[in-house]
């Protein structure tokens, strides 16, 4: 193959990979929201916050499950076959959500829950390390998966907002037949991108998929070890600061207008991406980590103390509402979440070599951490929405910790070649 065509192929590889991301987001968006109207069947409030979050509990139960036998089908089958299976298992898992409707079962919807975190575990385990390979690793590695982060944030942005544009101001009375047509443009898009995938031509790293001997263990290196812990923590924190948002707000604004809002957050984590992949050539992932971990806290800190104490006007659908000003603080926490993901990865996968399959699967299984951690948050929400903000605060302190002393590798006498 000659310097044209190689080039030419990776190009459309990084493409491939990007569509992909922004799939990852969309169906992790659609879990919380329609999560919430099962959640609404519920008459005891706080049982309804529980169960409204258990759909998305699921749908990142599935990585800790996921996680390893994803890293391992990777190293197995290739970065390809990995991404068509992902994204099978995306259509199957939305087509139960559906059936869920039919039958009339929130079991069912779990299922399908469950079947869609599967896909998108294997789909993070697949662009990740792929996009990082491909920019060679290091910054630039860094800023092209801030591109794709870009995408995926965008995805994450339009979601929210297009189930709380069909599902109308008020989740009472609703059933998950009201979301079906989101459903049904998800099986759409899914089956679409099947295709396009299946005959796209992806350029596989060297030794992608095949018989690779390993000296020890992905466990071996510190700096993933405690990157995998910080991973839990910051999708935990991703999920949590927009989904409690909506809990927050709907009591004063409605449910549409608070997806809307909430909807701003991941807007901000789009054009937080869109400037990270601008410098992500320049500075480096632990930079970028230490300044927004540190805002973050700040901004998550003051809507605490502010409270409901200070209004603020916004526009939703056109029309001036009043709003407390700490929504919009929390709001403000897309522009420092936006990097955090892409940098952990690139710290905590830095220099492993023929480790990164396995260790990409490892730190998959971490982002279990997106169900659990939002879970935990929730139960202080059935009481106090503001007050569970305690919650992504020790997990955004755990990731400056990370940035700032955990990042490094220590462990440079292990063979990775």
């Amino acid at each position: 193959m000659n310097t044209k065509q190689s080039s030419s192929l990776k190009i459309i590889t990084i493409v491939a990979m990007m569509f992909l991301y922004a799939m990852i987001s969309f169906v992790t968006n659609l879990a919380a929201p329609v999560g919430k109207i099962w959640g609404a069947s519920f008459d005891d409030p706080a049982q309804a916050e529980r169960m409204g979050m258990l759909g998305n509990l699921f749908n990142f139960l599935a990585y800790l499950i996921m996680g390893i036998p994803a890293g391992n089908y990777l190293s197995k089958y290739g970065y390809k076959k990995t991404a068509l299976t992902a994204i099978f298992l995306g259509f199957i898992g939305f087509a139960v959500q559906w059936m869920s409707g039919v039958f009339d079962s929130f079991a069912v919807y779990l299922c399908g829950a469950l079947l869609g975190g599967f896909c998108v575990c294997m789909l993070n385990t697949v662009v990740n390390p792929m996009l990082n390979l491909l920019g060679g690793g290091g910054n630039r590695g860094n800023q092209l998966n801030m591109v794709g982060g870009t995408l995926n944030s965008l995805s994450g942005a339009l979601t929210p907002m297009l189930v709380g544009a069909i599902i109308g101001e008020s989740l009472a009375g609703k059933q998950i037949d009201d979301v079906n047509v989101v459903l049904y443009i998800a099986m759409a898009v899914f089956a679409l991108i099947y295709l396009i995938i299946r005959f796209t031509p992806i350029e596989e790293p060297a030794g992608a998929g095949q018989q690779v001997t390993y000296e020890t263990t992905p466990w071996a290196f510190r700096h993933l070890t405690l990157g995998v812990i910080a991973i839990f923590f910051y999708v935990g924190v991703e999920v949590g600061i927009p989904a409690t948002l909506i809990s927050y707000l709907t009591p004063k604004v409605g449910f549409a207008a608070a997806g809307l809002i909430a909807g701003r957050y991941w807007i901000l984590m789009l054009i937080g991406r869109f400037v990270g992949s601008t410098i992500g050539g320049k500075v480096s992932s632990r930079t970028m980590v230490i300044c927004v971990a540190t805002v973050a806290i700040a901004l998550m800190v003051a809507a605490m103390l502010i409270g409901d104490s200070i209004m603020a006007k916004t526009i939703v659908q056109g029309s001036v509402i009043e709003v407390p000003l700490a929504s919009t603080l929390l709001v403000l926490c897309g522009l420092c979440t936006s990097v955090m993901w892409t940098s952990i990865f690139n710290m905590a996968t830095e220099g492993l070599g023929k480790y990164t399959a396995k260790a990409s699967g490892i730190f998959m299984m971490m982002v279990v951490g997106g169900g659990v951690v939002p879970y935990l948050q929730s139960l202080i929400a059935a009481h106090n929405c503001l007050l569970s903000y305690i919650v992504p605060i020790i997990g955004v302190a755990y990731i400056l910790y990370y940035a700032l002393w955990g990042s490094k590798n220590v462990n440079t006498d292990i063979k990775i070649d």
